[in-house]
Formats: C-alpha cells, structure tokens, sequence
C-alpha cells in the first residue's frame, strides 16, 4: 500500500465532545432564534456533562454569544470576503475559535486543531482550510492588540471605543450612556459588569423559607433583599430542597428588591387586593404572593402557557391566589378594584444583558420604540385598576431611557389623577439610588439586573 493510500485511509480524528455541543447549542440560538440559557441547560442534561466539561461548555457558549460582534470585527480584517457572503454556520465555528484564542486560556495550537477538526465534521472537509487559515490569523494578535486595531480612537470617539471594546451594539451603549448622563467612567463600569457572568441568585419565599435555610445548604446572604442568598460557586438550584418544593426560587436580587418596595409602600385603608398585571413567568408573583397579608394576589398573563408558569410558582403559596390568562391592556375588573398594582412591562430586556448573552445583537432600536405604546397602554391600565390612595409600581428590566422615565411621564402627562412618589425610602439600605423620585438599579453599582421602578400613587 502506498503512503497516499495509507494517508486517506487512516481514521480521522474524532471531534471534541464539549465543542461540539457548545457549537450546536450556538448554532440553535443564532441560527434558530433559540435562548441560550434554554438551549445549554437542554444539550448538558442530554450529553449528561456536569463539572469541569459542563463549565467549559457554558463558557464557550456564553463568551462566543456575549462577544460576538466583537470577533466580527477581528474576523472582518482577517477574511478576504465581507461577513455577509459566509455562511452562518462558517461563521459561528470562526467566532467560536476566536473566543478560545483571545479570551480563554486554552493553547492556540489546540484551539486551531481542535476548531479544524470540529469543521471537519460539522462542515466538511472543503471548509477546514479557511477555518485554520483565518484563525491561525486571529491567534497572531492579543485580545487588546486586536482592540486597537479594529476599534475607533477612545481620544476622538469613546462610546464607538467602548462599543467595540466592551461587545455592546453602539446604540444600547448611546443609550446606557444618556441614562447614567454621560459619566463616562460610570458607563464603562456598567458595560464590564454587563460582561461578567451573573451569580445565581435564590429568594426565600417569606412564610415558607427562611435565608438561613438557604445558607444552609450552601448558599450566603445576598446584600441588599432580606429573603435573597447566593450560590456563589454555581450549582444546580434545583438539589436545594426549598427550591425544588417552591418555597424558595431563582430570582434576581434586583427583581425581589422592587417587588419588596411595592409590597412596603404605605397605603391607608384596605390593603387585601394586589395585581400583578404582567405576570409571567412568575418570580415577583411568587414574592407578592408570599407577602400579601389576609389578602389575595390576581396575577394576569396573556399567554397560556407562561400563565401555566406562574400558577408553577405559586403552587406552594397558601392563599386563594388567581391566575388570569388575558390582556392586561383590556382588564376584565372594575376600575379601583386594586390596592396595590405591579406593572412589570415588556421589554427590551437590556437590563438583563449578563444572563441573556446572545440579547444585545438580537435587539433593535426599533424594537425600543415598537414596545413604547404597549409600555404606556398597560401603564394607564395599572393606574386605572388601583383605587384611589393606592400604589403602581411601574417597573422595566432596561435602564433605557425610552423605556423607564419617558414612559411615566407620558401616561401621568395625560392623567390628573396620578402622582410619582419618592421610591428612595422603599430601597433601606440600598446605596447610589440617585436624585429620584424613581429608583435605576445597576450591575456595576448594586451586582443586580438593571431594574427600574417608579412608584405611582393615584389620588
């Protein structure tokens, strides 16, 4: 047999298994508008990978999602062809490769290698040598020499720096910009915290499970909820027994914190009747639920099946708690049925761009402005629905300004019958809560989702 002949015939080698689900599970979300944290959690339990290879996997798929646009900007000088004219499916494998070779601590032989290999079997022998060329180019410059090489001057254009610099689109960075009003040095603490994975966060149902029962079993207390603690080094949620029987659940410190001020905001006379008036999936439900008194919570979700989520987090809620599926712009219920109302509006989400890596390409300005009326709409409806001498809290996971305080003052400028209120004193504790009346919580201030509220008073 000749050497050729033994050549192609040797076996090839097989691709590495945690790249390779990391490279599906990208695939799914860029190319089938799936969510990553759904799709990783699905392709780990189904490969069954936990430990170091479970890590790695969610690093590669995080990192790849959270700066892609970034390794497009490498990739574009390193490719004799524009982006657009790749295939997708190209395309992912190179912003793969990149972020083994400029942001993880793997070898640059190996990445290169085991990034060829991975094409060989995903795509085929014909693509293997554009892949190995073009990262073999990526890999020749660090990460910051590639920073100042693609990304503009920070001298003469710093948010297009940051843009590149950070891997935030330049309109979510214009906008993070107006709403911390242009402290600069602010802006690029919030865009590095935004690029941090988040810690998972628990909250203790009041009535039903206490922080120390969380501490208990691994975690510690969080620093500004009373009911919250942390999984400071990961894990599954679901081994902790209160967890998995609902009395505790996964919620963002941030997003208990409003829910809280809602619940602690003074209201004279009868105080039996909350809504939550966008409900799903349920978590600030859940904690409303928890903290009504002799009373009842009404949440209302217009979708079947995100409604069935929210009766999942109140199954173990004691009280005769309702779940409505309908549209809270319509209500169904008298005016000034409600004591107190949460309106926890669609979004653009970009508050909660930690979790939700691959949500800052996926988003538009043009989504911002196309959730606008639906914003004001269920604003108006909250309002309506409490009576008079209670309380709204209007409350967005987006520090944009388009979204939060341009929101309320459009509904109230309409109304005569609707005060905003100084949330400040509902946050005790809470520091660098700015000049009010309403309250923007930070990922680089607080270690939460950049949650906003605004507490409404009808008179």
């Amino acid at each position: 047999m000749s050497d050729r002949n033994a050549r192609n015939r040797a076996p090839q080698r097989r691709p590495d298994r945690v790249r390779r689900v990391a490279y599906q599970v990208i695939r799914q979300v860029t190319g089938e508008g799936g969510y990553a944290n759904l799709a990783l959690n699905k392709a780990l339990r189904e490969a069954r990978l936990g430990g170091r290879d479970a890590a790695f996997c969610t690093e590669l798929v995080h990192g790849t999602l959270r700066w892609q646009g970034t390794y497009d900007a490498f990739l574009a000088r390193s490719v004799s062809r524009p982006l657009a004219e790749l295939d997708p499916e190209l395309l992912d494998m190179l912003r793969l490769g990149s972020h083994q070779l400029l942001n993880m601590r793997v070898d640059s032989y190996a990445a290169v290698s085991e990034m060829v290999t991975l094409t060989r079997s995903e795509l085929g022998q014909k693509r293997t040598g554009l892949v190995n060329a073009v990262l073999r180019k990526i890999s020749q410059r660090s990460f910051g020499h590639w920073i100042d090489a693609v990304a503009p001057s920070p001298d003469e254009d710093l948010l297009g720096y940051l843009a590149v610099a950070e891997a935030h689109p330049r309109w979510v960075v214009e906008a993070f910009d107006r709403a911390l009003a242009g402290e600069s040095n602010e802006l690029e603490d919030l865009l590095v915290a935004d690029n941090e994975p988040p810690r998972v966060t628990l909250v203790a149902r009041p009535g039903l499970a206490a922080v120390g029962e969380l501490v208990a079993a691994g975690a510690t207390p969080a620093r500004w909820s009373p009911y919250a603690a942390v999984l400071e080094g990961g894990g599954d949620p679901g081994r902790i027994e209160a967890v998995a029987t609902g009395r505790a659940g996964v919620q963002d410190e941030g997003s208990q914190l409003v829910a809280i001020a809602l619940a602690s905001a003074k209201v004279d006379g009868d105080d039996a009747k909350w809504l939550d008036l966008c409900a799903g999936p349920g978590g600030k439900s859940a904690l409303l639920a928890a903290l009504v008194q002799d009373g009842q919570l009404t949440a209302v979700e217009p979708l079947k099946h995100r409604a069935e989520l929210v009766r999942q987090n109140l199954r173990a809620i004691p009280g005769n708690h309702r779940v409505l599926v309908g549209d809270g712009t319509k209500p169904t219920w008298p005016e000034g049925s409600f004591d107190r109302v949460l309106a926890d509006v669609p979004c653009s989400g970009l508050g909660a761009l930690r979790r939700r890596p691959e949500a800052r390409w996926r988003r538009t300005p043009e989504d911002v402005e196309e959730l606008r009326p639906l914003q004001e709409a269920l604003l108006d409806s909250a309002i309506t629905s409490v009576r008079p001498g209670g309380v709204v809290a209007y409350v967005t996971c987006s520090p944009h300004p388009d979204e939060t305080r341009a929101v309320v003052d459009a509904v109230l400028g309409r109304r005569g019958d609707a005060t905003l209120e100084d949330a400040r004193p509902l946050f005790p504790g809470v520091p660098h809560l700015g000049a009010g009346p309403d309250v923007q919580l930070w990922p680089h201030l607080h270690g939460t989702d950049a949650m906003y509220l605004a507490l409404i008073r009808r008179s």
